[in-house]
Protein backbone atom coordinates (compact mmCIF):
# COMPACT_ATOMS: atom_id res chain seq x y z
CA UNK A 1 0.00 0.00 0.00
CA UNK A 2 1.33 3.42 -0.98
CA UNK A 3 2.55 5.43 2.01
CA UNK A 4 2.07 9.12 2.79
CA UNK A 5 5.54 10.03 1.54
CA UNK A 6 5.04 8.34 -1.84
CA UNK A 7 1.56 9.79 -2.22
CA UNK A 8 2.85 13.26 -1.44
CA UNK A 9 5.63 12.99 -4.03
CA UNK A 10 3.21 11.78 -6.70
CA UNK A 11 0.64 14.40 -5.82
CA UNK A 12 3.24 17.19 -5.92
CA UNK A 13 4.30 16.21 -9.42
CA UNK A 14 0.68 16.21 -10.62
CA UNK A 15 0.06 19.69 -9.24
CA UNK A 16 3.37 20.84 -10.68
CA UNK A 17 2.29 19.72 -14.14
CA UNK A 18 -0.96 21.64 -13.80
CA UNK A 19 0.93 24.79 -12.82
CA UNK A 20 3.35 24.38 -15.71
CA UNK A 21 0.43 24.51 -18.14
CA UNK A 22 -0.08 28.29 -18.15
CA UNK A 23 -3.76 29.34 -18.13
CA UNK A 24 -3.72 33.09 -17.55
CA UNK A 25 -7.10 34.65 -18.38
CA UNK A 26 -7.23 38.14 -19.83
CA UNK A 27 -10.05 40.56 -20.57
CA UNK A 28 -10.94 40.19 -24.23
CA UNK A 29 -9.30 36.75 -24.35
CA UNK A 30 -10.68 34.88 -27.37
CA UNK A 31 -8.09 32.13 -27.87
CA UNK A 32 -9.27 29.25 -25.70
CA UNK A 33 -6.63 26.85 -27.03
CA UNK A 34 -4.61 26.82 -23.82
CA UNK A 35 -7.71 26.05 -21.77
CA UNK A 36 -8.65 23.17 -24.07
CA UNK A 37 -5.09 21.89 -23.76
CA UNK A 38 -5.45 22.06 -19.98
CA UNK A 39 -8.60 19.94 -20.21
CA UNK A 40 -6.57 17.28 -22.00
CA UNK A 41 -4.00 17.38 -19.20
CA UNK A 42 -6.80 16.79 -16.68
CA UNK A 43 -7.94 13.77 -18.68
CA UNK A 44 -4.42 12.39 -18.59
CA UNK A 45 -3.94 12.99 -14.86
CA UNK A 46 -7.39 11.80 -13.77
CA UNK A 47 -8.49 9.13 -16.26
CA UNK A 48 -10.88 7.26 -13.99
CA UNK A 49 -13.15 10.17 -13.08
CA UNK A 50 -13.25 11.25 -16.72
CA UNK A 51 -14.13 7.64 -17.63
CA UNK A 52 -17.25 7.63 -15.47
CA UNK A 53 -18.36 11.23 -16.07
CA UNK A 54 -20.04 12.98 -18.96
CA UNK A 55 -18.16 16.10 -20.06
CA UNK A 56 -19.41 19.33 -21.63
CA UNK A 57 -17.03 22.04 -22.78
CA UNK A 58 -18.32 25.60 -23.10
CA UNK A 59 -15.84 28.18 -24.44
CA UNK A 60 -13.00 26.88 -22.28
CA UNK A 61 -15.12 26.24 -19.18
CA UNK A 62 -16.73 22.88 -18.49
CA UNK A 63 -19.20 20.86 -16.46
CA UNK A 64 -19.13 17.13 -15.67
CA UNK A 65 -21.76 14.72 -14.32
CA UNK A 66 -20.94 11.62 -12.29
CA UNK A 67 -24.09 9.45 -12.46
CA UNK A 68 -25.39 8.15 -9.16
CA UNK A 69 -27.45 5.11 -8.22
CA UNK A 70 -30.62 7.18 -7.80
CA UNK A 71 -32.08 10.03 -9.85
CA UNK A 72 -31.41 13.55 -8.67
CA UNK A 73 -28.36 15.52 -7.63
CA UNK A 74 -27.03 16.57 -4.23
CA UNK A 75 -23.57 18.04 -4.71
CA UNK A 76 -21.75 20.40 -7.04
CA UNK A 77 -17.99 20.68 -6.58
CA UNK A 78 -16.30 23.58 -8.34
CA UNK A 79 -12.90 25.25 -8.69
CA UNK A 80 -11.70 27.43 -11.56
CA UNK A 81 -8.69 26.71 -13.77
CA UNK A 82 -7.70 30.16 -14.98
CA UNK A 83 -5.05 32.15 -13.11
CA UNK A 84 -3.91 35.77 -12.96
CA UNK A 85 -0.73 37.00 -14.61
CA UNK A 86 2.57 36.57 -12.79
CA UNK A 87 4.98 39.50 -13.02
CA UNK A 88 7.82 40.59 -10.78
CA UNK A 89 10.83 38.84 -9.29
CA UNK A 90 9.78 35.36 -8.17
CA UNK A 91 11.89 32.99 -6.10
CA UNK A 92 11.18 30.35 -8.76
CA UNK A 93 9.72 31.01 -12.22
CA UNK A 94 5.95 31.37 -11.74
CA UNK A 95 5.02 28.69 -14.27
CA UNK A 96 7.80 26.24 -13.43
CA UNK A 97 5.83 24.31 -10.82
CA UNK A 98 9.08 23.99 -8.89
CA UNK A 99 9.03 21.49 -6.03
CA UNK A 100 11.47 22.83 -3.44
CA UNK A 101 11.75 23.74 0.24
CA UNK A 102 8.77 21.56 1.11
CA UNK A 103 6.39 23.35 -1.25
CA UNK A 104 5.03 23.40 -4.79
CA UNK A 105 5.66 26.85 -6.23
CA UNK A 106 3.89 28.73 -8.98
CA UNK A 107 0.92 30.76 -10.08
CA UNK A 108 -2.24 28.86 -9.19
CA UNK A 109 -0.72 26.71 -6.44
CA UNK A 110 -3.33 28.12 -4.06
CA UNK A 111 -5.63 30.09 -6.37
CA UNK A 112 -7.00 27.80 -7.67
CA UNK A 113 -5.26 24.85 -9.31
CA UNK A 114 -4.31 23.38 -5.95
CA UNK A 115 -7.96 23.00 -4.97
CA UNK A 116 -8.94 21.86 -8.47
CA UNK A 117 -6.23 19.19 -8.33
CA UNK A 118 -7.37 17.96 -4.88
CA UNK A 119 -11.00 17.81 -6.01
CA UNK A 120 -10.23 15.69 -9.06
CA UNK A 121 -7.59 13.57 -7.35
CA UNK A 122 -10.13 12.56 -4.67
CA UNK A 123 -12.85 11.81 -7.21
CA UNK A 124 -10.44 9.90 -9.44
CA UNK A 125 -9.26 7.63 -6.64
CA UNK A 126 -12.84 6.89 -5.56
CA UNK A 127 -13.85 6.12 -9.15
CA UNK A 128 -10.86 3.80 -9.51
CA UNK A 129 -11.98 1.93 -6.37
CA UNK A 130 -15.40 1.39 -7.96
CA UNK A 131 -17.27 3.89 -5.80
CA UNK A 132 -20.59 5.02 -7.23
CA UNK A 133 -22.33 7.98 -5.55
CA UNK A 134 -25.85 7.62 -4.22
CA UNK A 135 -27.00 10.60 -6.29
CA UNK A 136 -25.44 12.44 -9.23
CA UNK A 137 -22.38 14.52 -8.40
CA UNK A 138 -21.47 17.41 -10.67
CA UNK A 139 -18.18 19.21 -11.25
CA UNK A 140 -17.71 22.69 -12.70
CA UNK A 141 -14.59 24.61 -13.63
CA UNK A 142 -14.51 27.95 -15.43
CA UNK A 143 -11.70 29.75 -17.25
CA UNK A 144 -12.98 33.28 -16.56
CA UNK A 145 -13.13 33.52 -12.76
CA UNK A 146 -10.18 35.90 -12.58
CA UNK A 147 -11.68 38.37 -15.05
CA UNK A 148 -15.46 38.69 -15.31
CA UNK A 149 -16.94 35.36 -14.20
CA UNK A 150 -18.81 35.02 -17.51
CA UNK A 151 -18.05 31.30 -17.82
CA UNK A 152 -19.69 30.33 -14.55
CA UNK A 153 -22.43 32.89 -15.08
CA UNK A 154 -23.36 31.10 -18.30
CA UNK A 155 -23.03 27.59 -16.86
CA UNK A 156 -25.17 28.41 -13.81
CA UNK A 157 -27.91 29.71 -16.10
CA UNK A 158 -27.61 26.56 -18.21
CA UNK A 159 -27.98 24.36 -15.13
CA UNK A 160 -30.97 26.38 -13.94
CA UNK A 161 -32.62 26.02 -17.36
CA UNK A 162 -32.16 22.25 -17.10
CA UNK A 163 -33.90 22.24 -13.74
CA UNK A 164 -30.85 21.19 -11.73
CA UNK A 165 -30.95 21.89 -8.01
CA UNK A 166 -28.18 21.06 -5.53
CA UNK A 167 -28.30 20.54 -1.78
CA UNK A 168 -24.78 21.98 -1.59
CA UNK A 169 -22.23 23.76 -3.75
CA UNK A 170 -18.61 23.85 -2.62
CA UNK A 171 -16.12 26.27 -4.18
CA UNK A 172 -12.79 27.87 -3.23
CA UNK A 173 -12.78 30.39 -0.42
CA UNK A 174 -11.71 30.36 3.19
CA UNK A 175 -8.76 28.28 4.35
CA UNK A 176 -7.12 27.10 7.56
CA UNK A 177 -5.27 29.85 9.43
CA UNK A 178 -3.54 30.36 12.75
CA UNK A 179 -4.93 33.35 14.67
CA UNK A 180 -7.29 34.54 11.91
CA UNK A 181 -7.86 37.77 13.85
CA UNK A 182 -5.56 39.30 16.41
CA UNK A 183 -5.98 37.67 19.82
CA UNK A 184 -7.67 34.49 18.60
CA UNK A 185 -4.97 32.03 19.64
CA UNK A 186 -6.16 29.03 17.74
CA UNK A 187 -6.18 27.35 14.33
CA UNK A 188 -9.42 27.93 12.47
CA UNK A 189 -10.99 26.75 9.24
CA UNK A 190 -12.97 29.70 7.90
CA UNK A 191 -15.92 28.61 5.78
CA UNK A 192 -17.32 31.31 3.54
CA UNK A 193 -21.11 31.44 3.50
CA UNK A 194 -21.37 34.38 1.14
CA UNK A 195 -19.66 37.31 -0.48
CA UNK A 196 -20.36 40.96 -1.08
CA UNK A 197 -21.67 42.25 -4.37
CA UNK A 198 -19.14 43.82 -6.73
CA UNK A 199 -20.00 46.77 -9.01
CA UNK A 200 -17.93 49.09 -11.19
CA UNK A 201 -18.91 52.78 -11.03
CA UNK A 202 -17.75 55.64 -13.26
CA UNK A 203 -17.52 59.15 -11.82
CA UNK A 204 -17.31 61.95 -14.41
CA UNK A 205 -16.57 65.66 -14.00
CA UNK A 206 -17.06 68.07 -16.94
CA UNK A 207 -16.04 71.62 -17.88
CA UNK A 208 -15.49 73.81 -20.91
CA UNK A 209 -11.84 72.79 -20.98
CA UNK A 210 -9.18 75.32 -21.88
CA UNK A 211 -5.49 76.05 -21.77
CA UNK A 212 -3.49 75.02 -18.71
CA UNK A 213 -1.81 78.45 -18.62
CA UNK A 214 -4.95 80.07 -17.22
CA UNK A 215 -6.79 77.48 -15.11
CA UNK A 216 -9.94 78.36 -13.28
CA UNK A 217 -11.06 77.00 -9.95
CA UNK A 218 -12.54 73.54 -9.48
CA UNK A 219 -11.51 72.05 -12.78
CA UNK A 220 -12.67 68.45 -13.42
CA UNK A 221 -9.63 66.73 -11.93
CA UNK A 222 -9.69 68.97 -8.87
CA UNK A 223 -13.36 68.20 -8.25
CA UNK A 224 -12.72 64.50 -8.66
CA UNK A 225 -9.83 64.75 -6.23
CA UNK A 226 -12.01 66.50 -3.64
CA UNK A 227 -14.72 63.90 -4.14
CA UNK A 228 -12.32 60.98 -3.67
CA UNK A 229 -10.78 62.64 -0.62
CA UNK A 230 -14.24 63.10 0.91
CA UNK A 231 -15.11 59.45 0.36
CA UNK A 232 -11.77 58.42 1.84
CA UNK A 233 -12.07 60.71 4.84
CA UNK A 234 -15.66 60.03 5.91
CA UNK A 235 -17.63 57.01 7.07
CA UNK A 236 -19.84 56.95 4.02
CA UNK A 237 -21.25 53.47 4.54
CA UNK A 238 -23.02 51.97 7.52
CA UNK A 239 -21.19 49.31 9.54
CA UNK A 240 -23.28 46.43 10.80
CA UNK A 241 -22.51 43.07 12.41
CA UNK A 242 -24.42 40.46 10.45
CA UNK A 243 -25.47 37.15 12.05
CA UNK A 244 -22.58 35.54 10.16
CA UNK A 245 -19.99 37.88 11.68
CA UNK A 246 -21.55 37.51 15.12
CA UNK A 247 -21.32 33.73 14.85
CA UNK A 248 -17.72 33.95 13.66
CA UNK A 249 -16.74 36.12 16.62
CA UNK A 250 -18.51 33.85 19.11
CA UNK A 251 -16.62 30.84 17.78
CA UNK A 252 -13.30 32.68 17.92
CA UNK A 253 -13.86 34.11 21.41
CA UNK A 254 -12.98 30.96 23.47
CA UNK A 255 -9.40 31.26 22.19
CA UNK A 256 -9.16 34.91 23.33
CA UNK A 257 -8.38 36.39 26.73
CA UNK A 258 -9.66 39.14 29.01
CA UNK A 259 -11.94 41.90 27.86
CA UNK A 260 -11.57 40.86 24.22
CA UNK A 261 -13.03 37.43 24.98
CA UNK A 262 -15.92 39.04 26.84
CA UNK A 263 -16.80 41.43 24.02
CA UNK A 264 -16.38 38.95 21.18
CA UNK A 265 -18.25 36.26 23.07
CA UNK A 266 -21.38 38.44 23.17
CA UNK A 267 -21.26 40.38 19.89
CA UNK A 268 -25.01 41.08 19.81
CA UNK A 269 -24.69 42.86 23.16
CA UNK A 270 -21.67 44.93 22.14
CA UNK A 271 -22.47 45.58 18.47
CA UNK A 272 -21.61 49.32 18.37
CA UNK A 273 -18.26 48.88 20.13
CA UNK A 274 -17.20 45.88 18.05
CA UNK A 275 -18.29 47.55 14.81
CA UNK A 276 -16.23 50.62 15.67
CA UNK A 277 -13.18 48.50 16.49
CA UNK A 278 -13.49 46.39 13.33
CA UNK A 279 -13.92 49.53 11.23
CA UNK A 280 -10.60 50.91 12.47
CA UNK A 281 -8.42 47.88 13.18
CA UNK A 282 -7.71 46.83 9.58
CA UNK A 283 -9.06 47.19 6.03
CA UNK A 284 -9.96 43.49 5.93
CA UNK A 285 -11.95 43.65 9.17
CA UNK A 286 -13.70 46.83 8.05
CA UNK A 287 -14.63 45.36 4.68
CA UNK A 288 -16.43 42.46 6.38
CA UNK A 289 -19.00 44.73 8.00
CA UNK A 290 -19.69 47.50 5.48
CA UNK A 291 -19.66 48.53 1.85
CA UNK A 292 -16.32 49.71 0.46
CA UNK A 293 -15.39 51.85 -2.54
CA UNK A 294 -11.90 51.69 -4.05
CA UNK A 295 -10.85 54.08 -6.84
CA UNK A 296 -8.89 52.10 -9.42
CA UNK A 297 -8.76 53.94 -12.78
CA UNK A 298 -8.50 57.62 -13.75
CA UNK A 299 -8.34 59.65 -16.96
CA UNK A 300 -8.08 63.35 -17.85
CA UNK A 301 -6.92 65.18 -20.95
CA UNK A 302 -4.48 63.81 -23.51
CA UNK A 303 -2.19 66.84 -23.36
CA UNK A 304 0.01 68.09 -20.54
CA UNK A 305 -1.10 71.67 -21.19
CA UNK A 306 -4.79 71.02 -21.75
CA UNK A 307 -7.55 71.31 -19.18
CA UNK A 308 -9.90 68.36 -19.72
CA UNK A 309 -13.45 68.92 -20.86
CA UNK A 310 -14.16 65.59 -19.25
CA UNK A 311 -12.28 63.64 -16.61
CA UNK A 312 -13.31 60.48 -14.86
CA UNK A 313 -12.35 57.92 -12.28
CA UNK A 314 -13.67 54.40 -11.91
CA UNK A 315 -14.41 52.92 -8.54
CA UNK A 316 -14.87 49.31 -7.55
CA UNK A 317 -17.81 49.09 -5.15
CA UNK A 318 -18.10 46.04 -2.87
CA UNK A 319 -21.58 46.39 -1.42
CA UNK A 320 -22.75 44.69 1.75
CA UNK A 321 -25.90 42.64 2.25
CA UNK A 322 -27.34 45.13 4.76
CA UNK A 323 -26.62 48.12 2.48
CA UNK A 324 -27.02 46.73 -1.01
CA UNK A 325 -26.26 48.37 -4.35
CA UNK A 326 -29.00 51.01 -4.50
CA UNK A 327 -28.62 51.98 -0.84
CA UNK A 328 -24.84 52.26 -1.24
CA UNK A 329 -25.22 54.31 -4.44
CA UNK A 330 -27.60 56.67 -2.64
CA UNK A 331 -24.85 57.58 -0.17
CA UNK A 332 -22.24 57.95 -2.92
CA UNK A 333 -24.48 60.23 -5.01
CA UNK A 334 -24.97 62.45 -1.98
CA UNK A 335 -21.24 63.20 -2.01
CA UNK A 336 -21.00 63.36 -5.80
CA UNK A 337 -23.59 66.14 -5.98
CA UNK A 338 -21.43 68.37 -3.78
CA UNK A 339 -18.73 68.38 -6.44
CA UNK A 340 -20.96 68.34 -9.55
CA UNK A 341 -19.94 64.80 -10.48
CA UNK A 342 -22.00 62.38 -12.57
CA UNK A 343 -22.40 58.80 -11.38
CA UNK A 344 -22.78 55.94 -13.87
CA UNK A 345 -23.03 52.24 -13.03
CA UNK A 346 -20.88 50.40 -15.56
CA UNK A 347 -21.53 46.96 -14.13
CA UNK A 348 -23.97 46.33 -11.26
CA UNK A 349 -22.39 42.99 -10.46
CA UNK A 350 -24.23 39.96 -9.15
CA UNK A 351 -25.80 39.95 -5.71
CA UNK A 352 -25.94 36.53 -4.05
CA UNK A 353 -27.58 35.65 -0.72
CA UNK A 354 -25.91 34.34 2.40
CA UNK A 355 -26.03 30.60 3.05
CA UNK A 356 -27.12 29.21 6.40
CA UNK A 357 -24.27 28.24 8.74
CA UNK A 358 -26.67 25.83 10.44
CA UNK A 359 -27.49 23.96 7.21
CA UNK A 360 -26.71 20.28 6.59
CA UNK A 361 -24.16 21.31 3.97
CA UNK A 362 -22.26 23.52 6.38
CA UNK A 363 -22.32 20.76 9.00
CA UNK A 364 -20.93 18.27 6.45
CA UNK A 365 -18.00 20.57 5.68
CA UNK A 366 -17.42 20.98 9.42
CA UNK A 367 -17.44 17.20 9.86
CA UNK A 368 -14.89 16.73 7.09
CA UNK A 369 -12.62 19.39 8.59
CA UNK A 370 -12.85 17.90 12.08
CA UNK A 371 -12.03 14.37 10.88
CA UNK A 372 -9.24 15.29 8.47
CA UNK A 373 -7.68 18.16 10.46
CA UNK A 374 -7.73 17.21 14.16
CA UNK A 375 -7.69 20.18 16.51
CA UNK A 376 -8.78 22.68 13.87
CA UNK A 377 -11.83 24.73 14.86
CA UNK A 378 -14.41 26.01 12.40
CA UNK A 379 -16.18 29.31 11.91
CA UNK A 380 -18.36 30.87 9.20
CA UNK A 381 -17.24 34.10 7.62
CA UNK A 382 -18.09 36.53 4.85
CA UNK A 383 -15.74 36.67 1.87
CA UNK A 384 -14.67 40.17 0.89
CA UNK A 385 -13.50 39.06 -2.55
CA UNK A 386 -15.57 37.58 -5.36
CA UNK A 387 -15.81 33.94 -6.40
CA UNK A 388 -17.70 32.02 -9.07
CA UNK A 389 -19.86 30.51 -6.32
CA UNK A 390 -22.03 33.63 -6.33
CA UNK A 391 -23.59 32.57 -9.63
CA UNK A 392 -24.49 29.14 -8.28
CA UNK A 393 -27.07 30.70 -5.95
CA UNK A 394 -29.28 30.20 -9.00
CA UNK A 395 -29.17 26.43 -8.42
CA UNK A 396 -28.57 26.06 -4.67
CA UNK A 397 -29.48 27.71 -1.39
CA UNK A 398 -26.26 26.42 0.17
CA UNK A 399 -23.18 27.80 -1.61
CA UNK A 400 -20.10 27.36 0.56
CA UNK A 401 -16.56 28.55 0.00
CA UNK A 402 -13.69 26.61 1.54
CA UNK A 403 -10.30 25.33 0.37
CA UNK A 404 -8.81 22.52 2.51
CA UNK A 405 -5.30 23.99 2.76
CA UNK A 406 -3.50 25.35 5.79
CA UNK A 407 -1.57 28.50 4.91
CA UNK A 408 0.41 31.18 6.71
CA UNK A 409 0.41 34.95 6.27
CA UNK A 410 3.18 34.80 3.66
CA UNK A 411 1.22 32.37 1.51
CA UNK A 412 -1.95 34.39 1.99
CA UNK A 413 -0.24 37.52 0.66
CA UNK A 414 1.17 35.54 -2.29
CA UNK A 415 -2.31 35.03 -3.77
CA UNK A 416 -2.28 37.30 -6.84
CA UNK A 417 1.20 38.33 -5.65
CA UNK A 418 4.74 36.98 -5.67
CA UNK A 419 5.90 33.45 -4.80
CA UNK A 420 2.56 31.68 -4.58
CA UNK A 421 3.07 28.22 -3.09
CA UNK A 422 1.41 25.38 -1.23
CA UNK A 423 2.98 23.14 1.43
CA UNK A 424 3.52 19.51 0.49
CA UNK A 425 2.05 18.55 3.86
CA UNK A 426 -1.31 19.94 2.68
CA UNK A 427 -1.72 17.64 -0.30
CA UNK A 428 -2.79 14.32 1.24
CA UNK A 429 -5.23 15.92 3.74
CA UNK A 430 -6.83 17.98 0.95
CA UNK A 431 -7.58 14.81 -1.02
CA UNK A 432 -8.97 13.08 2.05
CA UNK A 433 -11.21 16.09 2.73
CA UNK A 434 -12.83 15.90 -0.71
CA UNK A 435 -13.16 12.12 -0.46
CA UNK A 436 -15.12 12.44 2.75
CA UNK A 437 -17.40 15.09 1.24
CA UNK A 438 -18.10 12.90 -1.82
CA UNK A 439 -18.75 9.76 0.24
CA UNK A 440 -20.94 11.43 2.86
CA UNK A 441 -23.14 13.60 0.72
Amino acid sequence: MEGIKDRTARYAEELSRMIRHETVSENGQTDITKFLGFHELLRELFPDIFRVCSFEEHEGSFIMRWPGRKPGQKLLLMNHHDVVEATGNWKYPPFSGEIACGRVWGRGAIDDKGELWAMFRAADELAREGFVPEYDIWFESACTEEIDGSGCDYLSKLMAERGLRFDMVLDEGGMILDEPISGAKGTFALIGVGEKGCADIKFTARSAGGHASAPGKNTPLVRLGKFMAAIDRNDVFRAELSPVICEMLKRLSPTMEGIQAKFMGSPEKFRPVIAKVMSSVSPIAASMIKTTLAFTVCHGSEGNNVLPEEAYVIGNLRYSHHQALEASLKEIRRYARRYDIEVEVLDPGFSSPLSDFESDGFKLVEKAITEVFPGVLTAPYLMTGASDARFMSRVSDCCLRFAPFKIDDEQLSSIHGLNESVDLSCLVPAVEFYKLIIREV
